[in-house]
């Protein structure tokens, strides 16, 4: 019997096809919209049951001279050398003189050599400027040849250095302004003559604006200005001050100094003259080139010349520019210093604040220098913000106290609190930067303050005790001028006295002073420059000011001399502090001057030990009790060293056989 055929298994009916009816596609094949759903490649890397193909890395290949590729691959080593070869065939290609700067490489590996002779370095000098002739200007810029150049300048004849000089004469200011050729113009500058040195200066005049306006070209001003006589000086400044000496030369040769000689012998304009000298400083300051001494010149001569009826504010204006880090690149020089003592003279409170902080990382280098310790004594005696300089300037002074009090310059600034403006210690010319002013700034002619000026004097003052004397200030200001407010030019509102006080007692210093005067007593002592300080801490400063607070510890430090002084001659490896040169002076000055130490010498030291301290350096000390003008001292040591003096060991001081 035959099978039924199942529905489900049987063949099925193939439709028909019409022959104009089209098959209608799924919607999202013809819709404009994408798929919902797109399919994203595998992130990471393939399984290890995955169909993803995998591709290799692709293969270097060198090529063959002919162009074409070889198949072999190429090493590191090759691909290495291949690229160099690639790098310096470009190298070739840009630069004409690649060649010749090779060559002259190789041979300055030779000349700088310390242990070469003189006739080898001769010869490759000689080889190099004979390769470089008529090339010199074009590849003096360059980083290697400029360097050649200096060795082969530094080391080669007269001779070949003229030729040198000759050649690159024309090309100079170009060269100013280069930032490799300018260590190449500062060395023909140094070893070239008075003649050669003349004929630079005056390529200068018209450029020496411009000149010090550039980063680099600046540096080539103050090398020339540096070397220079102060007729040549004078040129180099002219031209700064006004248009008509910058345009016409012969306007320069005279020997006036000051800027307010040349206005009043040529009856220049002085508005004119501060309007060029404006025009001039204003793009250095804002690029802030302002380390040169050239113009640190220039600005004192515009404070000296600056007028408010001509320019307004135009002083004012320059102090607020300078007041900060800017400031602290200019103490390095004698008026730069002059510069930054008149910033905080006539800055307001906020603008000395800002000085004071700009110091805050340079307080050891600044106490260090010649000039910069200057503007520190200027800060302590002027400044009233004293919790800010015990903050910013004491708290660094006393991690390095002993450093400062053995240095030349470091020890001015203890020196000026514990005896202030003592011409012993500080020359007429550091007094004279001290009483500097700026004349259209100074408290005559200054007009009375605004109300807004007082109100924002106050705010900006941080030190509570000078904020409420500034307070009490404004209040009765309306019948007071401004030289009675806390910012004017001879200081501030606080008492001197009181200001001292905060600052040398009250921060620290002056125990911290003795104590480390303790410690080292006799290196101070026999030190040159530490003496004066020993000195004046061990007599209590200007009027005794240290005795009523620390008078324990300096009965201590008297002890403490008095020991060494005690001490014999054997048990000392240095020389003994009665027999030093600089020790027995000073304590011959404290014998005189300072009754309490004379008292403990004598008692603890000399007594019955004179006739054994009556020769040398040391009978200066034993004379001093017989010159003391205290009754007490002389009275201890008279009967002891009367047997002396009648014996012709020691001979009675002229003053007193007067006397007598």
């Amino acid at each position: 019997m035959a099978a039924k055929s199942h529905p489900q298994t049987s063949q099925t009916k193939k439709r028909k096809q019409v022959p104009g009816a089209q098959t209608k596609a799924p919607e999202h094949y013809t819709s404009s919209k994408k798929p919902k759903f797109v399919a994203r490649k595998p992130s990471g890397p393939p399984d290890r049951g995955s169909t993803q193909a995998f591709k290799p890395p692709k293969q270097k290949f060198a090529k063959s001279e002919t162009g074409e590729e070889n198949k072999a691959p190429m090493s590191k080593r090759e691909r290495r050398l291949h690229a160099k070869e690639l790098a310096e065939a470009r190298k070739k290609r840009r630069k004409p003189y690649y060649t010749l700067e090779h060559e002259l490489a190789s041979l300055w590996e030779k000349m700088r050599c310390r242990n070469i002779a003189k006739e080898d370095r001769s010869k490759f000098v000689a080889e190099a400027l004979q390769k470089m002739k008529g090339k010199i200007p074009e590849i003096a810029g360059s980083h290697i040849s400029s360097r050649v150049l200096q060795t082969c300048v530094k080391y080669c004849s007269q001779a070949e250095r003229d030729a040198v000089f000759e050649e690159l004469q024309s090309h100079f200011l170009t060269l100013a302004c280069s930032t490799y050729a300018v260590h190449l113009v500062k060395k023909m500058l140094d070893n070239a003559s008075k003649k050669q040195l003349a004929g630079f200066i005056s390529s200068l005049h018209g450029h020496v604006a411009s000149l010090l306006r550039h980063m680099v070209g600046s540096v080539v001003v103050q090398h020339a200005y540096e070397l220079a006589n102060a007729t040549q000086k004078q040129e180099l400044l002219m031209e700064l001050y006004s248009t008509e000496l910058q345009l016409f030369k012969d306007l320069v040769s005279f020997k006036e100094g000051r800027l307010t000689d040349v206005i009043s012998k040529l009856g220049l304009q002085k508005g004119s003259v501060l309007r060029h000298m404006t025009s001039v400083i204003q793009p250095i300051l804002e690029k802030g080139i302002v380390d040169h001494s050239i113009i640190h010149r220039v600005l004192i001569e515009y404070f000296n010349v600056a007028d408010k009826c001509v320019e307004k504010s135009s002083a004012t204006d320059i102090i607020q520019q300078l007041s900060g880090p800017l400031l602290v690149r200019m103490m390095h020089t004698r008026d730069g210093s002059r510069i930054a003592m008149l910033c905080i003279k006539h800055g307001s409170a906020k603008e000395r604040k800002k000085i004071i902080k700009g110091m805050k990382e340079h307080i050891g280098k600044i106490a260090h220098d010649q000039f910069g310790s200057l503007v520190l004594v200027c800060i302590f005696s002027i400044v009233d913000d004293t919790k800010l300089i015990k903050k910013v300037v004491i708290r660094e002074l006393q991690k390095i106290l002993k450093e400062l009090v053995l240095d030349k310059n470091g020890r001015r600034l203890f020196l000026q609190l514990l005896h202030p403006n003592c011409s012993r210690y500080f020359s007429p010319d550091d007094l004279t930067s001290f009483n500097l002013s700026i004349p259209s700034l100074s408290a005559k002619g200054e007009p009375e303050l605004s109300s807004e000026a007082k109100s924002s004097m106050i705010e900006e003052t941080s030190d509570e005790e000078a904020k409420h004397e500034t307070a009490v200030t404004v209040a009765e200001g309306n019948k007071n001028t401004s030289s009675e407010i806390l910012h004017s030019v001879e200081g501030g509102k606080k008492d001197a006295i009181l200001r001292r006080q905060e600052l040398l007692i009250d921060s620290g210093l002056a125990e911290g002073l003795i104590d480390t005067c303790i410690e080292s007593a006799g290196e101070l002592l026999r030190s040159n420059f530490g003496k004066e300080v020993i000195y004046e801490v061990a007599t209590g400063g200007s009027g005794g000011f240290l005795l009523p607070t620390l008078d324990d510890k300096l009965n201590a430090l008297h002890e403490a001399i008095a020991s060494l002084a005690a001490m014999a001659s054997e048990e000392t490896e240095e020389e003994h502090v009665l027999n030093n040169f600089h020790s027995s002076r000073t304590i011959r000055k404290l014998v005189l001057d300072c009754p309490t130490f004379a008292c403990t010498l004598w008692k603890n030291a000399l007594k019955g030990k004179s006739q054994l301290w009556a020769q040398g350096h040391s009978c200066k000390v034993i004379c001093a009790f017989l010159e003391s003008s205290d009754s007490k001292v002389l009275e201890l040591a008279k009967e002891e060293l009367q047997s002396l003096i009648d014996d012709g060991i020691i001979k009675i001081p002229d003053t007193k056989a007067v006397s007598k």
